[in-house]
């Protein structure tokens, strides 16, 4: 068990580190480590077995070294609660952080239950529609270009722990798709069969567009199914992180069945 070092200087240059770590979209895309924290995603971390690289507690949490935080990492720092607010960009601070390294980009998966965000720009729609990939067996989620950073805080804190279940891959070029071995699903309000009504094949890729815009045109152009989620209130159209929960529930439903003919499955 490592021991735990107390800081009580505003400027010393861990902490200036950290600040700059939890306020920083895409710093780690430099760095390769990130900034996690509250005991709720903390906690997902190390049941997926990631351990961090630092633990950082609050005075109030520490509990005279009783904390189950501690000896979790190389460096443990504890600092007074009004410390930890200046490193956490939170309205009400969770108390416990991790400093995570990322592991080194893995190589896309061509057979993969997948989902694509094409420009997807809201975080909270991104976080979602994460959680919503790992609750419904999608493994792999690939960012194209334009799409909101994976591991920015405000999609980490959106996400609730589905990043570390997940194979994310970010800054992808549409061109990528093409070793898919899986077919591409996308949603139309116009075009295709109720999803309801359609035979949805498992393992695919469903691809989810820009909340204005929608699935670029190229990208439609390569769908093998087109569907249409059914709107009998008659809004204009979902949210994309709704339409997204809907999509992925169902291909899970439909793969409880078994393969569809044509699915993809290698």
């Amino acid at each position: 068990m490592t021991t735990p070092q107390f800081i009580s200087s505003r400027d010393n240059p861990q902490l200036r580190a950290l600040r700059k770590l939890a306020g920083d979209n895409t710093g780690y895309r430099k760095s390769r480590q990130i900034w996690v924290e509250g005991e709720h995603l903390c906690s997902a971390a190390l049941l997926r077995g990631v351990r961090p690289a630092m633990t950082v507690i609050a005075q109030s949490l520490w509990a005279d070294g009783q904390s189950p935080w501690s000896g979790l990492a190389p460096i443990t720092l504890v600092l007074p609660d009004a410390l930890f607010k200046t490193v956490s960009p939170l309205e009400s601070p969770g108390a416990v952080g991790f400093v995570l390294d990322l592991a080194a980009p893995r190589a896309l998966d061509v057979g993969a239950p997948t989902v694509v965000l094409d420009r997807v720009q809201d975080a909270g729609n991104v976080g979602s529609i994460l959680r919503s990939a790992a609750a419904f067996g999608f493994t792999q989620v690939i960012a194209l270009r334009e799409t909101s950073a994976l591991w920015s805080p405000k999609v980490l804190r959106a996400g609730m722990g589905a990043h570390f279940g997940l194979t994310l891959l970010e800054a992808m070029d549409a061109d990528a798709l093409e070793s898919l071995r899986v077919p591409l699903l996308v949603t139309s309000s116009h075009a295709g069969a109720l999803i309801q009504d359609a035979r949805l094949p498992f393992p695919c890729a469903w691809v989810l567009g820009h909340e204005g815009q929608g699935v670029s045109p190229a990208l439609l152009a390569r769908a093998a199914l087109q569907v249409r989620i059914g709107q009998p209130g008659g809004e204009e159209s979902l949210n994309v992180a709704a339409a997204a929960a809907i999509c992925l529930h169902a291909s899970s439903a439909g793969a409880s069945a078994g393969p569809h003919p044509g699915s993809g499955r290698p």
